[in-house]
């Protein structure tokens, strides 16, 4: 049986594109999910598509620590996934102050809340492979390595980083009953992702109307990875947190194989596969003068050796299920795009008994 059946699992950000994945999994796992999100997102969304699976939703800002405070002394969770995050680069560039804010302070409203709470719980932070310090290595950045960031986004994240690390070394590292985890993941793609400025969105509704998608960065590299895969690795840390296995305030990094790093133009040719009669071009790449990081790799050593996770897909079945959802989802129409992904999510193979 699944250690989420009949618990009380809180999940921050569940209108996101991360969190509503999140919250059609651990529905599927038999979990009590309860929501809280600042905004419910326009349409398309792929939350909107979840229906009434959550045992209660809340809205309101997670940086209102009188608010947080008081919802989680209402709930009681047995398990947190706090994903609340302002997420895009460029609208961190454009909006700095609410980018800090929403990444800071919520992370440090929801660690000031827990720690009054005097019952078992076991929070998975989630924060992102733009808190290190990039220095456009060929290698992976290993979770000791130097935090940092030269734009508000990855500041934003770092900052949230020396947050937990100060939290959890002053308030829950003996705390009896909380324990935290952090992991860190980036680049994710699926279906139901409609965010503003992201590659395979921009594709994926030029294609339905027929357009041509151009690529401004083509050469720019991601360690991209189908959102399932972190969100498994949150799940096997909510899993190691509840068995004792790992200490309070461990960081995890998760995401491809070393070799699993593709450019743009890569993804893109390998979604186009899996849509007949897509088309796109290049431009000049013009990632020298973008704020946006061209080379950035994990390396998930540590995941492996002690959770015993690793990446389950290859890059070409990532882009393939990617593109089928879209597919099915503005073309083909064959089922609901909710079945597709409750599907998707069966076919995952989950282990660890979760």
């Amino acid at each position: 049986m699944s250690i989420f059946f009949n618990k009380t699992v809180l999940i921050t950000g569940h209108t996101g594109f991360k969190g509503s994945w999140l919250s059609a999994w651990l529905h599927n796992l038999g979990a009590n999910i309860h929501g809280i999100s600042d905004r419910r997102y326009k349409a398309p969304n792929h939350y909107q598509m979840l229906g009434n699976i959550f045992a209660s939703e809340t809205f309101f800002d997670i940086s209102s620590l009188a608010e947080t405070s008081e919802l989680i002394q209402k709930l009681q969770p047995d398990f947190i996934f706090h994903l609340a995050a302002q997420a895009i680069v460029l609208d961190a560039v454009n909006n700095p102050y609410q980018t800090i804010k929403s990444n800071t302070l919520g992370t440090a409203s929801l660690l000031t809340a827990l720690i009054n709470l005097k019952k078992k719980c076991n929070a998975v932070i989630i924060t992102s492979d733009k808190c290190y310090e990039n220095k456009e290595w060929l290698w992976g950045y290993k979770e000791t390595d130097e935090l940092g960031g030269k734009d508000p986004y990855s500041s934003s994240k770092s900052s949230a980083e020396l947050i937990i690390n100060s939290f959890n070394r002053t308030y829950f590292t003996d705390h009896e009953y909380v324990n935290l985890a952090i992991g860190r993941a980036g680049n994710v793609i699926g279906g139901g992702d409609w965010a503003e400025f992201r590659i395979v969105p921009d594709a994926v509704t030029q294609w339905a109307k027929n357009e041509e998608i151009i690529l401004r960065n083509p050469i720019s590299t991601r360690p991209w990875q189908h959102v399932l895969e972190p969100l498994s690795g949150y799940l096997y840390l909510a899993y190691f947190l509840e068995n004792g296995l790992i200490s309070s305030g461990e960081c995890f990094n998760f995401g491809p194989s070393y070799v699993e790093n593709y450019s743009v133009e890569q993804l893109i040719c390998e979604l186009s596969k899996h849509w007949p009669n897509s088309k796109y071009s290049r431009i000049k790449d013009i990632s020298a003068g973008s704020k946006e990081a061209g080379l950035l790799k994990l390396n998930c050593e540590k995941s492996f050796n002690d959770l015993g996770w690793k990446s389950q897909y290859s890059f070409e079945y990532t882009a393939e299920i990617t593109a089928t959802w879209y597919y099915n989802h503005y073309v083909s129409k064959t089922e609901s795009s909710l079945d597709f992904t409750f599907k998707q999510i069966e076919k995952y193979p989950l282990k660890l008994g979760l």
